[in-house]
């Protein structure tokens, strides 16, 4: 009953299965084992593409590493304002480029548009000695507010990007969730639009710890390796990462704990939108829905158990406020959720 995140449950039945599987036996150590080169394969099959794998075991580090190998010290890395990169990373996008400056760039519902790409660009001309030089773009996807970019979106601030010489990072903490709810293939979301660099999330998603940073071109992947080892991003038993990767990506099992989780978020809002003094900050299109409630609301989820998130106003649309009276709340839904705890949760606020 805690909708507070998607990282609160633990690894699904077949992640750790595999791990199980994976633990008998010995293999070499350092990620050149048999379940690396086969979570390695699977990803190229799931992208249609060549691909270089980095498995490691935080979002953080996949987010952090793969701007590193995008831009130098002196580089600019443009996102969203309210952007994983630049608020929840505690600087390591900065530590790990040696210092290079993440530019925010307002937008409502957790999206910039290709327009604002221009604008800060314009603030970073290439060439002053006495700016940082234009070198990313980072687009999150589900965006911090539950928000997707739709492929016609990401096309349009690709389009800004690649003539101004910016290589493009997709961070997809909850990349499956986008892709189910986009009706798309993980191509279609990632190499086909011009992305450089995905941030592959599968924790949320139900492992235990594991992301992919997956490079489409092997040009940028040069010397990644150093940079995780020198990092501390390189697992000494990295067939534990392997193993999760290919228990995920395996019979469709990333697809199917995806669909599950939008179609609870999709109740989830539903429910909460038809209940009296709720209102819904944006259309839920993942896995994650934002609501403004009543504190007696408020007040009565907590008395039975239920929890959500507060959020950050930050990126309201415009016109859209919460009164002083009001609470603002992120519930987030999982592979794990149970359809009883929904109903409960709606079935609480409605009592309320």
């Amino acid at each position: 009953m805690n909708f507070a995140s998607d990282n609160v449950l633990g690894a699904s039945p077949k992640v750790l299965q595999a791990l199980l599987d994976a633990n008998e036996g010995s293999e070499p150590a350092y990620g050149v084992d048999a379940h690396t080169r086969r979570a390695e394969e699977m990803l190229a099959e799931a992208f249609e593409h060549e691909v270089v794998v980095f498995l490691v075991a935080t979002g953080t580090g996949a987010n952090a590493l793969a701007l590193s190998a995008l831009t130098p010290p002196w580089g600019a890395v443009f996102c969203h304002a309210e952007s994983h990169v630049l608020d929840d990373e505690c600087g390591a996008p900065e530590m790990f480029t040696d210092g290079a400056k993440l530019v925010g760039i307002e937008g409502a519902g957790g999206k910039f548009t290709p327009e604002g790409l221009a604008a800060a660009l314009e603030r970073y001309p290439r060439g002053v000695v006495k700016a940082v030089q234009p070198s990313a773009v980072s687009v999150s996807q589900v965006t911090e507010a539950g928000t997707l970019y739709s492929l016609a979106e990401l096309d349009a601030i690709f389009a800004v990007a690649k003539p101004a010489g910016l290589r493009v990072h997709l961070d997809g903490a909850r990349f499956a969730n986008a892709m189910v709810a986009l009706g798309c293939s993980a191509a279609e979301m990632s190499w086909k639009r011009g992305v450089d660099v995905v941030s592959f999330g599968a924790t949320k998603n139900g492992c235990l710890a594991c992301e992919a940073v997956v490079f489409f071109d092997k040009a940028l992947a040069e010397n990644f390796q150093y940079r995780r080892k020198r990092s501390g991003h390189t697992v000494s038993k990295g067939r534990l990462l392997g193993a999760q990767m290919v228990g995920y990506l395996s019979d469709g099992h990333w697809i199917d704990n995806a669909r599950h989780a939008n179609r609870m978020a999709a109740t989830l809002a539903e429910g909460l939108a038809a209940a009296p003094g709720v209102r819904l900050a944006w259309p839920t299109q993942a896995n994650e829905v934002f609501a403004v409630l009543p504190p007696a609301a408020d007040r009565a989820l907590k008395a039975a158990g239920f929890r959500g998130a507060p959020w950050s106003s930050g990126s309201l649309p415009p016109g859209f406020t919460i009164g002083p009276d009001e609470v603002f709340l992120r519930f987030v839904t999982s592979f794990a959720t149970r359809p009883e705890h929904v109903a409960g949760l709606v079935e609480a606020v409605r009592a309320a």
